[in-house]
């Protein structure tokens, strides 16, 4: 049984294939532009995905936040960086945040405890 972050990971990637499959002009653009977002610029992509996890805890989308937890922790940050991006969104977003803070703890736990396993698995 998988957990709630495998389950979110499963759901996204089926759900983005079939709506790239309505192959709406539009709905392309935007995930292109979207990607294109977090491509190498001025700031490098670590630093895109850390304000993406804010952006994400100001609007209180889990979703969002999931995945932009995972590619921070891909790209090197560590737990107490993640936090301390977690408490601007939270200070910026006010008391409402909290619930989607909780669940950004869960995802930094879930995510880590992965990385524990897969070290484990190879050895290391």
């Amino acid at each position: 049984m998988g957990t709630r972050l495998d389950d979110f990971r499963a759901h996204r990637e089926r759900m983005n294939k079939r709506i790239l499959e309505i192959d709406h002009l539009g709905i392309k653009r935007f995930f292109n532009l979207d990607t294109a977002a977090y491509r190498e610029g001025a700031l490098d992509g670590k630093t895109k995905e850390l304000l993406g996890l804010v952006a994400s805890t100001v609007l209180r989308c889990n979703d969002c936040i999931d995945y932009h937890l995972q590619q921070c922790v891909e790209s090197g940050w560590k737990d107490e960086e993640l936090y301390d991006a977690l408490n601007v969104g939270l200070v910026v977003g006010g008391s409402i945040v909290i619930p989607h803070l909780r669940h950004a703890v869960e995802t930094i736990d879930f995510v880590r405890a992965e990385q524990a396993g897969s070290k484990s698995e190879k050895g290391g």
